[in-house]
């Protein structure tokens, strides 16, 4: 899991993850890192609208966001 996140962050990706909490609950949240520090990253959360930090072993999936092109037509 931390390789995909550095390599997230080397390329400036904007990345959704699935993030288990302190309660068990699982979420899914769309972040941009900031940096990695042990075994936690700091990113800015957009669904929370804040800086936030993450423990690694608590991320359970990591993926790419997309966008999607717009405004071409065949």
């Amino acid at each position: 899991m931390k390789d995909q996140i550095k390599k997230a962050m080397q390329y400036n990706q904007i990345v959704d993850i699935m993030y288990i909490a302190k309660d068990d609950a699982i979420t899914k949240r769309r972040i941009k890192l900031i940096k990695i520090a042990g075994s936690t990253v700091q990113a800015y959360c957009f669904t929370r609208h804040a800086k936030r930090t993450f423990k690694i072993d608590n991320i359970l999936a990591v993926y790419p966001v997309i966008s999607k092109a717009s405004g071409l037509n065949a």
